[in-house]
């Protein structure tokens, strides 16, 4: 059975304003009024989950194995997924998956197609939504020839190389810094990624640890293997959500609590990272990058 990575990232900016009166009050509202209507936006996507008993999630469907389509089935699974569903149950609703490219999330929740998703969030990212303590810990790694590790020692031998991957991605960041050619792909699947570095076309794939270290077993006839000393960028996932979502968010970061308390989350992380549980910090010696938002 072949399982397929989509390797995309995302930037995007929200910018949000307010009018103040010369006299530094609210133009239209007194305190008290602008205190009633904060606290009805902070409520109102928590009162229309309730009142429709369903939440709509943001999803790849394409991420094996976080968020994918068996072979053969039309059954949406993965390590996000079953989390998601899982809290789903728990808040006593149903769950909708929109499956979407990766980089079409964050947008997605800014226009409220969806209610919230699976995914990091990097620098001022962090600042323009909610999100719940993290539920995946990671770090990145390199797939590269098996024959010479394709004359990759370092990070500085990424000079000249030439490294697949999409624009957006955190990835794609780290290869252009120090000195790669970034072959980008859109929304492709992972045989082909790993096919050009098999055949020369690229010499490496940048990208989660956990997730090249699943893929690459479904290519065992490519001469490619992870690199076996480069570990690099630490990275977490949680769940995310729009800012003003403060009640959904409070009732989310409980549940993960209790998960990870009860020991839901070991249980899903060993099912589909092959008996690792991704919900600890990894105990690695692991290369930060400076310049590289976090």
């Amino acid at each position: 059975m072949r399982r397929y990575i989509a390797l995309l990232g995302v930037i995007f900016v929200v910018v949000l304003s307010g009018c103040t009166s010369g006299d530094g009050e609210s133009a239209s509202t007194g305190v008290g009024e602008a205190n009633e209507n904060n606290e009805a936006s902070e409520d109102k996507l928590w009162d229309e989950i309730q009142e429709s008993g369903e939440i709509t999630v943001g999803t790849s469907g394409t991420l094996y194995p976080s968020s994918y389509y068996p072979e053969g089935s039309d059954e949406l699974t993965g390590f996000e997924v079953e989390v998601q569903k899982e809290i789903a149950k728990r808040l006593g609703v149903d769950i909708h998956f929109e499956t979407m490219a990766f980089d079409a999330t964050l947008s997605a929740l800014n226009s409220g197609r969806i209610d919230m998703a699976a995914m990091g969030l990097r620098g001022e990212n962090k600042e323009k939504f909610a999100y719940t303590r993290p539920i995946k810990y990671s770090y990145a790694t390199m797939i590269v020839r098996s024959e010479d590790n394709s004359g990759i020692h370092s990070l500085e031998d990424l000079e000249g190389k030439i490294a697949g991957g999409a624009a957006t991605t955190v990835y794609s960041e780290i290869a252009e810094k120090f000195g790669a050619e970034v072959k980008t792909y859109g929304n492709a699947t992972n045989d082909a990624y790993l096919r050009d570095v098999h055949n020369g076309r690229t010499d490496v794939v940048i990208n989660d640890y956990y997730l090249q270290s699943l893929a690459i077993q479904e290519f065992p006839d490519f001469d490619i293997h992870l690199h076996p000393e480069l570990k690099f960028h630490t990275s977490t996932s949680s769940i995310i959500m729009p800012k003003e979502a403060k009640k959904l968010h409070a009732e989310v970061d409980q549940i993960i609590e209790e998960m990870l308390e009860d020991g839901t989350f070991k249980e899903i992380s060993e099912t589909f990272f092959d008996g690792q549980d991704v919900s600890v910090e990894p105990e690695e010696d692991i290369i930060e990058i400076e310049g590289i938002a976090k």
